[in-house]
């Protein structure tokens, strides 16, 4: 797996932000009364993509990709962002299929021993002055012997490891480093593909991926509730989803508020997060995942009911003010980058 061509990224969104805003042209248009009123844009996202965006280094170069944006609101529980791995059964799936899943079961015993925490416990600490993730207190780990989870295979097929992911662990850049490490210890080829968390576990559901790395809990469920998740053996801890048997949380950070440094809607001074969200709506454009991610679940489960903007995590309001991409998490800091430049003071 290779990082994405942020260059690429950038021109795609910029492309997608003239369609969706029906500017003849992003540059010199005199702005609406309404863009005039709501100037920038806000965005939910998890805070160590965020950081990834706002410290990118083209080589030894600073390249900040999203600087007309800044971190506005954090620092609330009900930000709290989980991640999970799921070994996939592929005899229980709709359609049956052999998955590799000692490859899969390898990967997940080493992300859960110490070497797989080093990883995790230490990204973002040179870069960004501190983890980016964080590990679970209690969560199940892996304290067998390292050359049980080595390529231990005779062919090329049995190699390979097809992971399902997020965006935001791909974004981040979490998963380079993962991917570096653990091919390097045990011989695995990791094949990643990386979305939005329903998209991901869609992958999964139609037997193209050995397991899951998300973060969105009900999709887990869901998933799980269809009978096409194993139990991994040989692991301890006390951090288990009882109601949900082969869902492994084992690391979290948090989601953040970010948006134009003029914050036209003053969400860094809102009581809470649903606060916020509520002042967004009477203020400013609000760019969203809309892809059923767990991001997007995280935001869906945060809109005040009394504001009504979306009650089901598929339904698309039809507000000009709030902008549904159906994009990844760093395509839509992007994004609600370009809206800021546009319309900010």
């Amino acid at each position: 797996m290779k990082k994405s061509n942020k260059l690429l990224v950038l021109v795609l969104v910029l492309m997608l932000a003239c369609s969706l805003f029906a500017f003849t042209a992003c540059g010199d248009k005199d702005t609406t009364p309404e863009d005039a009123a709501r100037a920038g844009a806000y965005c939910l996202t998890d805070k160590a993509t965020y950081l990834s965006y706002k410290n990118h280094k083209n080589g030894d170069t600073p390249d900040d990709l999203i600087p007309k944006l800044t971190l506005l609101y954090e620092n609330d529980d009900n930000l709290k962002n989980t991640y999970s791995l799921i070994a996939v059964d592929g005899s229980k799936l709709a359609t049956p299929t052999t998955l590799n899943e000692i490859g899969a079961d390898c990967f997940i015993k080493w992300m859960l021993s110490s070497a797989g925490h080093a990883v995790i416990s230490a990204y973002g600490e040179e870069e960004f002055g501190g983890a980016l993730f964080t590990l679970l207190n209690g969560a199940q780990t892996y304290t067998g012997v390292a050359n049980a989870i080595t390529y231990a295979g005779s062919g090329a097929s049995d190699r390979v490891i097809s992971i399902s992911t997020t965006t935001s662990v791909n974004d981040s850049g979490l998963f380079n480093a993962i991917e570096t490490a653990f091919e390097t210890a045990t011989g695995f080829d990791i094949q990643v593909t990386s979305k939005g968390t329903g998209k991901a576990i869609g992958d999964a559901r139609d037997g193209n991926a050995d397991l899951l790395l998300v973060h969105s809990k009900s999709q887990e469920a869901t998933f799980i509730a269809t009978g096409a998740a194993r139990v991994v053996d040989g692991l301890a801890g006390d951090a288990v989803d009882a109601d949900n048997a082969g869902r492994i949380p084992f690391m979290y950070n948090y989601f953040v508020l970010v948006g134009t440094s003029t914050d036209p809607a003053d969400v860094a001074h809102a009581t809470d997060i649903k606060d916020a969200f509520a002042r967004i709506a009477a203020k400013s454009y609000f760019v969203s995942r809309g892809d059923q991610s767990g991001t997007h679940t995280k935001e869906v489960s945060l809109w005040n009911a009394d504001l009504k903007i979306t009650d089901v995590i598929a339904n698309i309001p039809d507000y000009t003010w709030y902008l549904s991409t159906g994009i990844g998490m760093g395509q839509c800091l992007t994004m609600a980058n370009v809206y800021s430049a546009r319309f900010a003071a």
